[in-house]
């Protein structure tokens, strides 16, 4: 039995990469940035908060054995992949990309809109990555909209492989032990974080009251241990990604 613990990683202390188009901030040891105290919480590997300018993104390249789920917060995100997957995400948007035994991808922020017209807004998305339940499955691309979901304030299960999530989540994740939920919290309105060996839980956007915590502003991230069924509340509004996890890298 793991002991209970709750860890507040706070926004500002996050590992960070900038680039003349590019402004990410990884909760965890991402690229050039490597930190051995800190690669993961549970089978949560990579929670990346990027930023991309108009007219930028990242150019086609290779992933392999990981679960790859993209949350846009605003703007919109152009996928292109090598098994002939292509679309736009936009804030509301559930996507996920299975790299399996190998994929080739891009994500660019297109300076033109569905529309045609030309525009200069960045995009602003959370990028994360679990690790599938076994190597070298048949890649595989979802995406679905759940933003009428998403208006009701509750807890929604977006991207998920548990059982219990099976007739409820908006899209599935070759992890059986991972499950992420996103809330957008109404003024006022509580919603209560799942129990679990292993949850991970991001502000997004806004500033939210956690019991026990405290006050939790954008980017702040909650990693907890044997714990769950805190309340969340904010006053004024936000959005939170929780990712609750029934296993751990390295078991």
């Amino acid at each position: 039995m793991l002991a209970s613990h709750i860890d507040v990683h706070r926004s500002g202390d996050r590992l960070k990469s900038r680039i003349s188009w590019l402004d990410s901030k990884h909760s965890f040891s991402f690229g050039q940035h490597y930190d051995p105290d800190n690669t993961h919480h549970g089978l949560l590997l990579v929670n990346n908060d990027d930023t991309v300018l108009a007219g930028s993104g990242f150019d086609t390249h290779p992933h392999q054995d990981m679960e790859i789920v993209t949350w846009v917060l605003r703007g919109s995100l152009v996928h292109q992949d090598s098994i002939g997957h292509s679309g736009v995400i936009y804030p509301g948007l559930a996507q996920r990309m299975s790299a399996g035994s190998g994929i080739m991808h891009s994500e660019k922020n297109d300076s033109w809109r569905l529309g045609g017209q030309q525009h200069s807004d960045p995009v602003h998305f959370v990028q994360m990555w679990v690790v599938p339940d076994e190597a070298g499955l048949t890649p595989g691309y979802e995406q679905l909209e759940i933003d009428d979901e998403l208006l009701r304030g509750g807890l929604i299960p977006v991207a998920s492989g548990m059982p219990q999530y099976k007739d409820h989540s908006a899209i599935r994740i070759n992890n059986k032990h991972a499950a992420l939920h996103v809330a957008r919290l109404h003024p006022g309105k509580a919603v209560n974080l799942p129990s679990a060996p292993f949850l991970h839980v991001f502000v997004a956007d806004g500033t939210v009251e956690m019991e026990g915590v405290g006050t939790l502003h954008q980017g702040d991230a909650v990693r907890l241990t044997s714990s769950g069924g805190q309340q969340l509340t904010s006053e004024a509004g936000a959005e939170v990604l929780v990712w609750e996890m029934h296993a751990r890298i390295g078991g």
